[in-house]
């Protein structure tokens, strides 16, 4: 059972502490059971009892940090659904070869594993790393020709081996890349355990089925490793999907320890050779919960919806996503081409700039700052006025980058016409269409 603020602390109440600022040590207590304040502000707790509180106060769930530069975090979710809380950790990607497959395959992932790499709404959307599966009998050299090759894309590298001699060997390649290390199991743990420890690198643990998963990861916490990654199979898609929801629910609801770890799952093996499948179910595990997806390949067709599903689960709900305020060309417009406005709001960007991009009609997008939020709600707050749209053409210098005067007003908000007409006087105004549907007919007529 967690540790209440109460029960951790047994000190004497003191007022106006001057080293952790709190009026009374069962504030600072409370403050800690909320995580809203770390132990070490206390300077009169020990280490060890900062030691064995830190451990009964932990979330339920690790955060894994992995990249060459510790540059991304896994884990560290405290919820199952993403209404209760904002997601924290999303899902990254990896491309996957492997020495027992074709030498075609395996140069088209080098050659292309660069290839889907784009800015939306701001975040830069690529593929993280690079998952280099060994397997027995198929030739170690041919591996370690594999992993010299990966860490040349300059992606992030994901180790797949089981045999700890290989994987050595493979660790020497590529240690300057601080790889994560996945194949330990209840046989080879404790060499596996070995190699990470003395590279300070994550371990990924998989097991026959859950038991033998709990059983090998609790070995590894004896042995003090508490940097891992818990694989969660490929059987079949029904039976990864089981394990990632069980090991999440046990570890959020049955503050299960042994499963609070970030979950890997191999895409590639559910749904061989079939990329829409794949496509499929990385979005399924997106939701449900994995960490890492192992893809056999990613092009921008799988790469658009999955990284957009990404990006809407994990972000805050309560915090609209923008787009950045400026001047967004469609179809070759140059500052002869007629101007349109919309709001910041990502999801309003998206509908009419598809629809503009359809209609084939070179058009300077123009977006202000509307608070995130979308037409009619902007307007309703204040946000997307006809002195602001002026303000923002003004600050932004619209009337000196565009020669163009003619300035498309969405349907929804006509009653701005008038005024915007005495705001910007050398500008025709003109209302648009009420929906984003009826875009591509009213530009071409226009």
């Amino acid at each position: 059972m967690a540790l209440t603020g109460i029960q951790i602390f047994k000190v004497t109440p003191k007022t106006n502490c001057k080293d952790c600022g709190s009026p009374t040590c069962m504030a600072f207590a409370m403050k800690v059971a909320q995580g809203a304040v770390e132990l070490e502000k206390c300077p009169h707790l020990s280490p060890d009892v900062i030691a064995e509180l830190s451990d009964a106060t932990a979330p339920p769930m690790k955060t894994i940090k992995a990249g060459e530069s510790d540059q991304y975090s896994l884990g560290g979710e405290t919820v199952l659904e993403r209404h209760e809380k904002t997601f924290v950790s999303k899902p990254l990607f990896a491309l996957s070869v492997c020495n027992a497959a074709s030498d075609e395959h395996n140069n088209s992932v080098f050659e292309t594993a660069n290839e889907v790499d784009y800015l939306r709404i701001g975040e830069r959307m690529f593929v993280e790393f690079i998952y280099v599966n060994y397997v027995d009998g198929k030739g170690e050299d041919r591996y370690l020709d594999l992993v010299t090759k990966a860490v040349g894309t300059g992606k992030d590298i994901i180790l797949s081996v089981r045999d700890a001699a290989v994987a050595e060997k493979a660790l020497e390649i590529a240690k300057a890349k601080k790889p994560m290390l996945v194949g330990a199991n209840a046989s080879n743990y404790e060499a596996m355990n070995a190699l990470a420890s003395a590279n300070g690198i994550v371990l990924g643990v998989g097991g026959a089925d859950l038991n033998e998963l709990h059983d090998t990861v609790e070995k590894l916490e004896k042995l003090g490793n508490k940097n891992l990654i818990l694989d969660v199979g490929f059987a079949s898609a029904a039976q990864a999907f089981r394990n990632s929801v069980e090991i999440r629910r046990a570890a959020i609801k049955g503050e299960d320890r042994p499963f609070g770890y970030p979950s890997l799952v191999n895409i590639e093996r559910l749904a061989p050779g079939d990329e829409y499948l794949q496509t499929a179910f990385a979005s399924l595990f997106i939701l449900k919960y994995g960490s890492i997806l192992v893809m056999e390949s990613m092009s921008y067709a799988q790469a658009l919806p999955l990284f957009a599903l990404r990006q809407n689960i994990y972000t805050d709900p309560q915090k609209p996503m923008r787009v950045e305020p400026g001047i967004y060309p469609l179809n070759g417009a140059d500052e002869n081409a007629v101007v349109a406005i919309t709001v910041d709001f990502a999801l309003s960007y998206f509908v009419i700039s598809g629809e503009l991009e359809r209609s084939g009609v070179p058009v300077n997008l123009v977006i202000p700052d509307a608070g995130g939020y979308s037409v009619l709600t902007s307007w309703a707050a204040g946000k997307f006025s006809a002195g602001s749209i002026a303000s923002f053409f003004e600050e932004f210098g619209i009337a000196d980058k565009i020669k163009s005067r003619r300035l498309v007003l969405p349907g929804k908000v006509a009653v701005l016409k008038g005024e915007l007409e005495d705001k910007l006087p050398d500008w025709e105004i003109i209302v648009g269409p009420n929906e984003a549907m009826q875009a591509v007919k009213f530009f071409k007529e226009l």
